[in-house]
């Protein structure tokens, strides 16, 4: 009897929902085990949202096992100074607690019963207490209130801030630990560091916990007895990421510009520890570095940095400014963590063809030791286009990068229908991260379904340095429309794309973008906008950054109307021709969904063939499963019907 081959699977967003979130990772004092998170979506009957669990394993690979498992998530773990302890938060209840459990095993033990939900914490020196940030609990008042629903308030009166507290780990004489706050001042704690001996904290500190006072950010010590500040660094650049030097005598911290920008620059600088002068570091290649901490010996600062498409661990000799890389491999080098002893790292890795991995090694001879996947073991996975690192000239003898991923089948020769894909920020960047992911721009499923896709990296990206960065400032929808048309023109001149068969998609900035596109070009069969911003002047009135426009153009819409209306998709949408999918969340507050709506009701009356799916409850990103989901099969149903492969 003949046996009929099975047929061959092909991506789709459900098999990318399958891949599992691999994070956190954590090294043990003694580098001999690793604890880490795993996150997999719940999709039930009433039930839409990602579950995150504690996974423990030995620093080799061996003896692996989920370690907790609760109804809620589990995150954040990190191991008590001697090894003995993990502690973790979780929301088992309304609010996200600190816990702590034996690393050997056994049941968790809640250490904080608070009114409000933990954010980031650290262990003490000598493990006997855990600092951690906390915003302002709702008062009685504001309960009641919200109970008799007379719970109007005032626009940015009565700001919540971030405090600092601690919390003892072990029970005082009545049975109890009672959190003790530390910063009582009218700032927000971003973050901050333990000294060495257990006696002060570095802090750094924003005028609020707004998105929009990120541009605010100074730093103090802060007594870990008496909750005494001191003032350590305060100017009118931002301050940020502090960690005190293994002596501690020294901190190192990043600064921006002075003063700062969204386009986003920063520096590494070192300041004593009682006060004084900071001094400058040499800048980094991309001028945005991300401190992982100092060297065992002090010598060094290690570093996470985006270059190019990819991203890579460096080290920085504080005496001499030289730069090693600390990590090896084409690919993305994330969430970086050292150990307590400084001298083994923990850090996710994936590439392209690469699902994310749980990765360990030592730092002073980077050989990583790879101990999860984010793809379950046994996963059937089909074949995969190959995506390349492509390069082109645009206007003004800029070279710009991108990665263009080619259908599983592609042969060479064969011209194919072309996605363009716009990235966020706008000073994101598209690296090489797996293409299986779930995205809402699912790069694996449109491949497979026989499009080639291309991610570009135009002027205002970042992983090229600050001038490039920078290079779009005042000039939204002028050079970095260029760039993106220059690649566009390059894969159709490398006989790869088929020009009457092009689409084009993007969220936030990149729906910026692609909301001008179709404004300034017909070229285009079908576009798709995600959470875009079409009105920058409305836009600008509405969002939960006000100060970002104006940082990028120089100006106030009051002040000069002319650069608003010249760089707006609204004011240009006059003849639109392209059919159009429009995404957006209701509860955007980035990018509020009033922005979604201008665009749909301006093609709309220009019978222009447009829909709009509103995603409920949503934010600027979707975080439910489903929604996510939804997303990515809007969009490539969207594309199929007016690109067909």
């Amino acid at each position: 009897m003949e046996t009929q081959e099975a047929e061959r699977p092909i991506w789709t967003p459900e098999l990318s929902m399958q891949f599992r979130g691999i994070g956190q990772v954590r090294v043990s004092p003694d580098g001999s085990r690793v604890a880490y998170t795993v996150t997999e979506p719940v999709m039930e009957a009433e039930k839409s949202e990602t579950l995150s669990q504690i996974w423990l394993a030995n620093a080799d690979g061996s003896e692996k096992y989920q370690a907790t498992f609760a109804d809620k998530s589990s995150t954040d773990p990190q191991w008590s100074p001697d090894g003995k302890w993990l502690a973790f938060t979780s929301q088992r209840g309304d609010k996200n607690q600190l816990f702590r459990m034996r690393a050997s095993g056994g049941e968790a033990e809640r250490l904080t019963e608070v009114k409000s939900d933990i954010g980031a914490y650290l262990w003490s020196p000598d493990g006997s207490r855990i600092g951690f940030l906390m915003s302002d609990p709702k008062t009685e008042d504001e309960e009641k209130r919200g109970k008799s629903k007379d719970d109007a308030f005032w626009v940015d009166e009565d700001l919540k801030y971030v405090r600092l507290y601690v919390v003892a780990i072990e029970k005082d004489a009545e049975g109890k630990r009672e959190p003790k706050q530390l910063t009582a001042f009218a700032r927000s704690v971003s973050g901050f560091d333990w000294s060495p001996d257990g006696r002060t904290l570095a802090v750094a500190h924003t005028l609020s916990a707004k998105a929009d006072d990120w541009t605010t950010g100074d730093l103090a010590t802060v007594d870990a007895d008496t909750g005494e500040i001191t003032p350590l660094h305060e100017s009118t650049a931002s301050a940020s990421q502090p960690h005190y030097s293994p002596d501690g005598s020294t901190i190192a911290f990043t600064l921006s510009d002075d003063p700062p920008h969204w386009a986003g620059s920063s520096f590494l600088h070192l300041i004593p520890a009682a006060g004084g002068a900071p001094r400058a570091l040499p800048p980094t290649p991309n001028a945005s570095p991300f401190l992982i901490g100092w060297s065992a010996g002090g010598s060094h600062l290690y570093y996470g940095e985006a270059v190019g498409t990819q991203s890579h661990g460096y080290a920085m000799n504080i005496h001499t400014g030289a730069i090693t890389s600390l990590t090896s491999g084409e690919g993305i080098f994330g969430e970086p963590h050292l150990n307590r002893s400084r001298g083994v790292l923990g850090f996710t890795f994936q590439s392209s063809e690469q699902p994310v991995q749980v990765c360990v090694s030592s730092v002073e001879a980077f050989d990583p030791v790879c101990i999860d996947s984010g793809a379950e073991p046994g996963m059937a996975l089909p074949p995969l286009g190959r995506t390349e690192v492509l390069r082109w000239q645009s206007t003004e003898g800029l070279e710009v990068e991108g990665l263009l991923t080619y259908p599983p089948d592609y042969t060479a020769g064969q011209r194919v229908p072309l996605l363009l894909v716009i990235h966020g920020g706008p000073a994101g960047y598209y690296a090489q991260t797996f293409i299986g992911n779930p995205n809402i721009y699912p790069v694996a499923s449109f491949a497979a379904q026989g499009y080639a896709v291309l991610r570009c990296n135009p002027r205002g990206s970042t992983g090229y340095g600050k001038d490039f960065r920078y290079a779009n400032r005042g000039d939204w929808g002028g050079g970095d429309y260029r760039d993106l048309m220059a690649g566009v023109d390059h894969v159709i001149g490398m006989g790869v794309a088929d020009p009457e068969r092009l689409g084009v998609m993007g969220w936030s900035y990149g729906g910026f973008m692609t909301s001008w596109i179709i404004t300034q070009t017909h070229r285009f069969k079908a576009a798709s906008v995600g959470a875009g911003v079409t009105n920058i002047m409305s836009f600008n009135g509405t969002a939960d950054i006000p100060s970002f426009i104006p940082d990028y153009f120089g100006a106030e819409s009051w002040e000069d109307l002319d650069i608003y209306r010249d760089h707006c998709a609204m004011f240009q949408v006059k003849g639109v021709q392209t059919p159009t999918l429009i995404q957006h969340g209701d509860a955007d507050v980035r990018v509020p969904i009033s922005q979604g709506y201008e665009l749909y009701n301006a093609l709309r009356r220009q019978h222009v063939e447009t829909r709009m799916i509103v995603l409920p409850r949503q934010p600027h990103g979707p975080n439910e499963p489903r929604m996510l989901l939804k997303v990515m099969q809007t969009n490539l149903d969207w594309f199929a019907k007016h690109i067909r492969p």
